[in-house]
Parts: C-alpha cells; structure tokens; sequence
C-alpha cells in the first residue's frame, strides 16, 4: 500500500485524506493545529507546521512515504515541493514553486512572454516611496500580498490618500512583508482549474465566479457552465495553458483567477500551485466536468497512472456560508435542508459561536452545494438555501 502525505489537514485537505483513503492508500498528514479536523481521518499525523520544511522532510523519511502533496493553501506549496525534491518524488519543481509564490514574480514573468492582456505592475516592501510611486499610478489600482493565500490582505484604492494604509495592510498580510500595485481591471471574474500530469497541462474547467463588493476580494462561489461566449472560453483556456507552461509548471494541480472584461480581454490576478479551495476539488469539478480530479491528483502524487476520462455530470454551482457579524442562536435543521432542495451543505457553525463579517476566506463557515440540469437553477437553490441558512441562525 504506497503512502501519501498531505501538507495541511484543516477542512479542505480532509477531503482529500479522506479520498485517499476511499482509494485505498496509507494517508499521513501534517499541521500546527493540534486539533486539526484531518487528524481524525488521516491513518497517521504529526504535529508539524506545515511551513517548516526541514520538520516535515524529517517525519516524510521517517515514514518512507511514496507521495506528498498539498492542497487548498498556498502555506504548504514549498514545502510539498521541497519534500518531493529531497526524496526524489513526483511533485513540483522547487524553483518553480518558489517563483509562483512571489505574485510581482509570476506578473513579470506573465507581462514580458505577452501571455494576457494585464499591464506591468510594481512590487512594495517597507523601503519603498510610497508618495513617489503614488505619482506613477492611475487610480484605482489593486494591492494585495506577494505571498501568502486567497484574499487576504488584497483591496482596491481608489485615491492616493487610502494607498498606505492598503499597502500596510497588504504587507502585514505577506510572509516576506511584500506586496504588488496593479491597475485596477474592471471585469467579471472567473476560475480555472488544472492538473499537469505526464508532461501534460489538463485544464480541467473554466468557473464562473461570485466575488465580495469593494474593498475586500473574497470569493463567495462559483458555478460550471460559465455564461461566456465559447470563442472567450476557448481563449481563455488556451490563456491558462500557456501561463502554466511559461511559469514553469510541470507538474500537479494549478488553481488560476481571471478577470474579462466585456471586450473579452483576460487578465490573470492570481495563480496558485495546488488544488482550489472553496469546494473545487470535491465537487465543482467532479459534478462539473465528470472528472475526478481530486482522484486523478493523488495518483498523480505517488506515481499512478491518471484516467481524465469524463463521466456523467450536471450543472454545479456553490455558495460559502458568508454571513455577517453576530453570534450564533440556533442551527436549522441541515439534513432536512439537504433533502427538501436536493443539496450538500458542509459547515462548521456551532450555537454559541461568534461569525466574523466576511471579509476573506478565513470567515466562512462552511458552503452550500446544488447539481441540476441548468446552472441558473442551480445559483438559485443555493442562494435560497443560503437565505435559510441565514434566517435562522441569528
């Protein structure tokens, strides 16, 4: 039975310990959370921080683990690297995963091979004169973090006088306290998905996206089939394809935001070397496309052989439990919830728990999952299960 190591075992990597297991590999994983909720899926753990790369090569030898992978967080991206490197397994090349977790690296790199429609963008640290580069810039323009994970510490400003404070922000939101300026796109956003196994870049699908208003960027769900025209979509795709190649990624899962405007330019705001979160892996895709990614990922990882054959699939789409501040009084009955609109519902929300307004990631509580034949249909249960959901728990 080979091994598996997944870097993280928080809410999102336990769906894939738990898919490992279903396959029939030995799941190992690692976090600084002690009462990480993978912990009790996994046949294995340690208690490890998922960026310390010394500490998790140590406990992956001692386990003479067959793979290592990480997913959903952008924390564990070097180190899945460095393991693979070190013990000479499949995985992402180290230099490739460093360069793909510097944000002003990856638009660089994007802006001189001509791979989207973005223009040049500046990078910050503390040293940097923010009145002068203010005198170089046309309002609004996006600041977020080089580093780190989803959206935090990214907002739009829309005048010089709000500049420092989001490029304060930004930086203490970096691990290396850096941070990228970037024109301000006007467009709708969408996600892309992809698995690069056997030399080969499977962009798996094209999501269309629901985002926060201004000035937070987090991502509220996503739906498969987009609403784009197939000519856009198939430019897009071929975007993704050649963003991945150019940058220098040859293996694994690649999780891509965009935004198009209504003329149909793409420009590329994010890329991350590892599965999506937000319920991507377990089921947009699945559900979506017919693929089982988060399958195919782990063979991937230790060695396997892929199958990207489709089955069966449906329109899909999502909505994170993103509520606004309060404590929580009551929870509605979820299985009955779950069997009158046909739905998934994940969550972590406890009575007696305090909700954070969403403002990232971080402040969701859990997501609501809809199939059927149109996607319209589909954005509709969710979002009126949602309206349930938040009708009742305060």
């Amino acid at each position: 039975m080979k091994k598996l190591l997944v870097i993280g075992a928080g809410f999102l990597q336990d769906f894939v310990i738990q898919k490992a297991k279903k396959m029939g590999y030995e799941t190992l994983t690692v976090d600084a959370d002690p009462n990480a909720v993978g912990f009790k899926s996994a046949d294995r753990y340690a208690v490890i921080n998922i960026v310390d790369e010394k500490a998790c090569l140590e406990y992956a030898r001692k386990e003479n683990i067959d793979g290592v992978l990480t997913a959903a967080t952008d924390y564990g991206v070097l180190t899945a690297a460095y393991v693979a490197r070190e013990m000479n397994l499949p995985g992402l090349n180290y230099e490739a995963a460093q360069l793909i977790k510097n944000k002003y690296r990856v638009r660089k790199c994007l802006f001189d091979s001509h791979i989207d429609d973005t223009e040049q963008a500046y990078e910050i640290d503390k040293d940097t004169d923010l009145k002068d580069l203010c005198g170089k810039l046309s309002f609004p323009v996006m600041v977020k973090p080089c580093d780190g994970s989803g959206s935090r510490g990214a907002s739009r400003v829309d005048s010089p006088e709000d500049f420092p404070k989001a490029c304060s922000a930004a930086m203490d939101s970096s691990i290396t306290h850096r941070a990228e300026v970037e024109t301000f796109i006007t467009g709708t956003e969408y996600g892309a998905e992809s698995l690069v196994a056997g030399g080969e870049v499977h962009v798996l699908g094209i999501m269309r996206k629901w985002m926060t208003k201004p000035p937070y960027y987090a991502e509220l769900g996503h739906a498969i089939p987009t609403d784009l025209p197939r000519e856009v979509e198939e430019r897009a795709r071929q975007c993704v394809e050649n963003a991945i190649k150019v940058l220098g990624i040859s293996f694994g899962s690649v999780n891509m935001d965009m935004l198009i405007t209504k003329e149909g330019k793409i420009h590329i705001i994010d890329i991350g070397a590892r599965m999506g979160g937000n319920m991507i892996g377990p089921c947009v895709i699945p559900y979506g496309t017919g693929i089982d990614y988060m399958a195919n990922m782990i063979r991937n990882a230790v060695g396997d052989e892929t199958d990207f054959t489709p089955t069966s699939h449906s329109c899909v789409a999502t909505r994170l439990l993103a509520f606004d501040d309060g404590v929580v009084k009551r929870l509605p009955d979820f299985a009955a919830l779950e069997k009158e609109y046909g739905v998934e519902i994940y969550h972590h929300l406890e009575v007696g728990q305090r909700v954070n307004e969403y403002h990232t990631n971080l402040d969701g509580c859990g997501y609501v999952v809809a199939r059927a034949d149109d996607v319209d249909s589909a954005v509709n249960t969710v979002d009126t299960v949602l309206n349930r959901i938040k009708e009742t728990i305060f």
